[in-house]
């Protein structure tokens, strides 16, 4: 009877280990990216944007997808569209990895992987519901959302390194090799067999991919666009950024679906998502709580790493090592909350992770002074990283558990839907609060500075008049020289941009902080009591 629970056990951490392992991948491309975009663009002929092109697109091809990815896990079962997802997935790695120029570099990254994502991570949600029972199941979704918030940790290291001292190219190569192992256990995996007279919705596929695209791709374009006003060199509308009519017009094809998805459930034709779904309680607060989770942790993603490779000059090796700590505690926390309090209330778990999130940000928007250097963001990010991993610990199966079963791979489809789309704002929050903080500090401080006359001052804000770029002291002291910038004053703007560089990241923290705060304040949604302990899976009904 021992051997028989082992080898259970064994097989349980395998299955495990081949899901935290998809999740890492999936999470992995885009952070390691962030830090190898100039060897990239080098490398396939290209400028930064065409690689920011490719980044962009990935995320708008997987967002797009989630839900359909999902509906097909049903039709064909979880396990074959996670292995299927994995093929693809290992073949736009291979593509990305021999990939000569940037058409190839788009559809093997952009394309095949993000098609790729969008079948395997709705399935990694409902083969743990397949594999696990609901008193492991915290746990399970606990390692797994803690492996793709890692990858976003260990990412610019694992970039960095390999963008020194080989190619970023070895990156995609090896994750061919991952994809091979995944796909050797996969068959050691429970399925759910796939479900009977199930079709794919293919007006509500179109629907849901069209609205959700335009959310993504406005959001994504508001850094470079502006969300409302429109940038001075961008586009304009009706006298108003292009990215607030690409959100309202994803929203009202929402709608749409919504109303479709309605219609046809009633008349009995089949559905991409059936819209009762989300009456459930406990699944919107979980959907809402992941939201807030992925949004401040994408800010916080983005303006650490500005703060140590960008004002303080590291290297992406030193950035990707000062990220470490974060990792530490984020595993600790998503393996210890449920190791060692199974039966704690979800809801107060997920307060208190934002809780930590918020000391966190404060912390280090409190350290963050002239002169600082980069141990200052070490117990900032270990306070962020017990937040991150409380909330990774509870809200996989909170989510799943308030509905059926047979329902989790819809829930996967909403639920990394929901998560891209906070990851999406946060970045874009935390950059345009960034920039316009820059701009504003920075602006006024040249206009105080007695070192910089009033005609250069007044030639830089119409010049800059779009924002001011975050670049080191490096790209600076050169580009002031170039424009025969006298050395007193070139020295005085250098410290100016320095002073204002710290205000934007301030700015853009502080954001994140209130954030935070407005999350702990509207987590009324989630249980009280471990899914496990309840009677049927379900959330109670609105």
């Amino acid at each position: 009877m021992t051997g028989r629970a082992e080898r259970t056990a064994e097989a349980s951490q395998l299955v495990l280990l081949t899901l935290a392992s998809a999740q890492f991948l999936m999470t992995l491309d885009s952070s390691v990216m962030n830090v190898s975009i100039a060897s990239v663009a080098r490398d396939v002929g290209t400028t930064v944007t065409g690689v920011q092109v490719a980044i962009t697109m990935y995320t708008l091809v997987m967002a797009s997808l989630m839900i359909t990815g999902g509906k097909i896990g049903q039709i064909i079962g979880r396990r074959r569209a996670f292995a299927i997802g994995c093929v693809i997935y290992g073949l736009g790695s291979f593509t990305t990895a021999l990939a000569p120029n940037l058409v190839v570099l788009l559809i093997g990254w952009s394309l095949l992987e993000g098609v790729g994502a969008a079948l395997i991570m709705p399935a990694v949600v409902a083969l743990v519901a397949s594999n696990f029972g609901r008193s492991d199941r915290p746990r399970a979704y606990g390692l797994v959302a803690a492996a793709g918030a890692i990858a976003v940790a260990v990412g610019p290291l694992i970039g960095g390194l390999l963008t020194s001292y080989a190619s970023w190219r070895w990156v995609f190569a090896g994750e061919v090799i991952v994809v091979l192992g995944i796909l050797v256990l996969v068959r050691r995996m429970s399925d759910t067999p796939p479900e009977s007279g199930i079709r794919l919705d293919y007006v509500g596929t179109v629907l849901s991919a069209l609205g959700l695209g335009l959310i993504v791709y406005g959001i994504l374009r508001s850094g470079t666009w502006g969300f409302i006003r429109p940038q001075p060199s961008a586009p304009a509308w009706l006298g108003l950024s292009p990215v607030i009519w690409l959100i309202l017009a994803g929203g009202v094809v929402l709608l749409g679906f919504l109303a479709w998805e309605q219609r046809c459930r009633d008349r009995g034709n089949p559905v991409l998502l059936d819209p009762a779904i989300l009456a459930y309680t406990q699944l919107r607060g979980g959907l809402t709580a992941f939201f807030f989770q992925y949004l401040l942790q994408a800010g916080l993603f983005f303006s650490v790493p500005l703060f140590l490779s960008i004002a303080l000059g590291l290297t992406a090796v030193e950035t990707g090592a000062r990220l470490l700590p974060l990792s530490i505690t984020l595993l600790a926390a998503a393996v210890g909350v449920p190791k060692l309090l199974p039966d704690a209330s979800p809801r107060r778990v997920v307060r208190l992770g934002f809780l930590a999130l918020f000391l966190g940000i404060v912390a280090l928007v409190a350290a963050l002074d002239f002169g600082a250097g980069p141990e200052i963001v070490t117990w900032p990010l270990l306070l962020a990283g017990l937040g991150v991993g409380a909330l990774a610990s509870q809200l996989g199966s909170v989510t799943v558990s308030a509905v059926p079963d047979a329902q989790s791979a819809e829930v996967g489809g909403l639920q990394n839907t929901v998560t891209n789309l906070g990851a999406s704002i946060g970045t874009a929050l935390a950059g345009a609060v960034l920039i316009s903080a820059l701009t504003t500090s920075f602006f006024s401080g040249i206009q105080a500075n007695p070192a910089v006359p009033e005609d250069l001052s007044s030639r830089a804000q119409v010049e800059l008049a779009g924002g001011i770029p975050f670049i080191p002291d490096a790209e600076l002291e050169p580009a002031l020289e170039a424009a025969g910038v006298p050395a007193p004053t070139a020295e005085a703007i250098v410290e100016e941009n320095a002073r204002a560089r710290l205000d934007g990241l301030r700015a853009a923290l502080s954001v994140l902080a209130l954030i935070a705060l407005a999350a702990l304040a509207i987590s009324r949604g989630l249980p009280t009591r471990q899914p496990a302990r309840e009677e049927s899976g379900r959330g109670d009904l609105c």
